[in-house]
């Protein structure tokens, strides 16, 4: 069977969030004609897999694709959310991820879409054809791209239905995902939830919803993490007086411990428990009845990491416990923000898709699409565009606030470009209206302010990181 010949200016792989919202913004803003490559059956991603009852952490008028909002705009009247705005569930996300493709980007005519496909890679003889295949039918097809081929999985979101667990896990032991909770019929003697991140937080709050007594549960917690207030990430917020409030927290501190100090007081930090000094920050975020909630839990295990679970005992990094008899353990090891090596996203042939703003993923693949269509060279878009890896510690987050005053820097120089972020609602912040008067004079306070969090970052001591990538993911690009 001979493949099917394509011809477009764009081969994206991924037609996940970043997929998505890269592929929206491009549409709207050029006539380039655009092919999509998916292994899932719709629109989504990690979404298309993940538990059933996980929502955004945060309001859904920063998610989705520019063109289209998300949600209704409403602000939650009940729940632990309640006078906050809507956060949606997966479900509304995959409904709105597919209507956004067949309502907004098919009726171009200017995009194909492909899922069930798998990605094999480009033509060795020719590096501008790219050759794919339908996992169902198995039709094959060559694609000759005219511009670029833009990456969209290699942020490798994952979520625990996609992933075994890296502990060892004993015959007997019963072991789930998040993704059965829902479908249990019988209660268990206890549940052990492992794993501290968002999605061990998910699991425990849908234990307590359910009224599951907190005696009940055991959460074994490797580092506990500094966690985002909700309450701060509101739409409408003015974003000056928090970026004011966290520039004031680092000019007033000289050292690691006393910077997180005056965050926590100023309200932008959270933690699980006072007494417990976070070493972690993924950017998870939390309203404070949800942390009420989750205070409610006693049994918090902090000796490190599982090893081993079997019916008997759960051995730690730095402990061994005894397990309780008929206890359902909850995996939520898996890393959904893996901190991947930076590579240049502008790279001759290709984008490869990453964070611009931190944790700020679908945003950060619009204003990508959108310098890629309005700027001419890579220097100058690479310089737009430079990746922030996901933060992982504690010191990720003055890491983060780093890279985030870089961006505005560079971006409130540009006069175009801030008009543009004006009407992206994916931002989730309003940039300074400043004009070429006011930016010179805050040049140096950003100078000042970089070179205190430089000064901050060398007093930690240095340790090296784990490896970034997670065995067995490959990039669909070659070596």
């Amino acid at each position: 069977m001979n493949p099917t010949a394509l011809e477009v200016d764009y081969l994206i792989i991924g037609a996940g969030a970043m997929g998505m919202a890269f592929a929206d913004t491009l549409v709207a803003e050029t006539d380039a004609t655009v092919a999509i490559v998916d292994r899932y059956d719709q629109p989504g991603g990690h979404w298309t897999v993940a538990y059933p009852f996980v929502r955004l952490h945060q309001p859904s008028a920063f998610y989705g694709v520019n063109s289209i909002e998300l949600g209704s705009g409403a602000v939650d009247q009940d729940g632990w959310n309640a006078g906050m705005h809507e956060l949606a569930s997966a479900g509304e996300i995959l409904t709105y991820l597919d209507q956004v493709m067949r309502r907004t980007l098919l009726p171009t005519g200017r995009v194909s879409y492909f899922p069930k496909s798998c990605y094999d890679g480009p033509d060795p003889q020719r590096p501008d054809v790219h050759r794919f295949h339908s996992t169902v039918s198995g039709a094959e097809f060559e694609v000759t791209v005219k511009r670029r081929t833009v990456d969209a999985t290699y942020m490798n979101v994952t979520v625990p239905a996609m992933v075994a667990p890296t502990y060892e896990v004993a015959p007997g032991v019963r072991l789930i995902t998040p993704n059965q909770l829902p479908a249990l019929q019988h209660q268990p003697s206890h549940y052990t939830v492992v794993g501290a991140g968002k999605t061990g937080i998910d699991a425990c709050l849908w234990l307590l919803s359910r009224g599951t007594d907190p005696a009940d549960i055991t959460w074994i917690m490797p580092r506990d993490s500094w966690l985002l207030d909700r309450a701060n990430l509101q739409p409408g917020n003015s974003d000056g007086e928090t970026e004011a409030a966290r520039r004031e927290a680092v000019a007033g501190a000289d050292t690691i411990q006393e910077l997180f100090t005056r965050l926590e007081d100023r309200g932008l930090l959270l933690r699980l428990s006072p007494d417990v000094e976070p070493t972690a920050y993924r950017c998870a975020t939390v309203a404070r009845a949800e942390l009420d909630q989750l205070r409610r839990i006693g049994d918090i295990v902090r000796h490190g990491r599982v090893k081993r679970i079997d019916e008997t005992a759960v051995e730690l990094d730095q402990a061994t416990i005894p397990a309780q008899a008929g206890t359902l353990y909850i995996d939520c090891t898996a890393d959904g923000l893996e901190r991947r090596p930076k590579v240049p996203v502008f790279d001759r042939a290709r984008i490869t898709l990453q964070a611009v703003i931190p944790c700020q993923q679908v945003f950060s693949a619009a204003v990508t699409a959108h310098v890629e269509a309005s700027y001419a060279d890579d220097d100058t878009k690479n310089a737009l565009c430079a990746p922030s890896q996901h933060p992982d510690s504690a010191l990720d987050w003055i890491r983060s606030f780093g890279d985030i005053q870089e961006r505005i820097v560079q971006w409130t120089a540009d006069p175009a470009l801030v008009e543009w972020l004006r009407t992206c609602r994916l931002l989730g912040r309003r940039l300074p209206e400043l004009s070429p008067e006011q930016r010179t004079a805050l040049l140096p306070v950003f100078q000042a302010q970089k070179l205190k969090l430089e000064d901050l970052l060398h007093q930690a001591p240095r340790a090296p990181r784990s490896p970034t990538s997670r065995p067995g993911h490959s990039s669909p690009w070659p070596a």
